[in-house]
């Protein structure tokens, strides 16, 4: 559980520096998020046996590193929205939207990807632990940021604060 916690205070963290972030502060926050998340997949998921162990991890970290490529993506296009919030036209929010989607698909495709890897190669059991463990930490990391985000145009249609009266 404690783990857990931190893994999700560094997912906190991540995303708060956006607004601040530069490329060596992203990386060091990713290097964190990445060994206790990986301490975390090392409690849940076992292989039965050392081949298996080292065939996973291997497959593991091969994951990790395609993740957390296309993490950099996500962040550089967070950027982006934050940047151009409130300025950007249809073009620029349409074209937005597209990325957005399509590095969504790349995500869950990468997920499935080597869970078929992890299949194959450890056994199902381990592969369906990956599965869960990775989706449940995306649709976490999803969450927060919906939550943390203003949707398009939300902020224009907030009241004008009030004046102080006069007098």
């Amino acid at each position: 559980m404690k783990r857990l916690f931190l893994l999700s205070l560094s997912i906190m963290c991540l995303f708060s520096a956006i607004g601040q972030s530069n490329k060596e502060d992203i990386d060091m926050i990713q290097a964190i998020y990445g060994k206790e998340k990986k301490a975390i997949i090392g409690d849940y998921i076992m292989p039965t046996d050392s081949v298996r162990k080292v065939a996973f991890w291997n497959l593991y970290d091969a994951y990790e590193s395609e993740r957390k490529a296309l993490g950099q993506q996500r962040v550089a296009l967070l950027e982006k929205y934050v940047n151009g919030y409130g300025n950007m036209d249809d073009k620029a929010t349409d074209d937005m939207m597209k990325q957005t989607m399509t590095l969504q698909k790349s995500v869950d495709g990468l997920i499935a990807t080597y869970y078929d890897k992890i299949k194959k190669s450890v056994g199902v059991k381990q592969a369906s632990q990956f599965y869960q463990i990775e989706s449940y930490l995306l649709s976490a990391i999803r969450v927060y940021l919906m939550g943390n985000i203003p949707f398009i145009n939300e902020l224009e249609k907030l009241p004008a604060p009030a004046t102080p009266a006069k007098g």
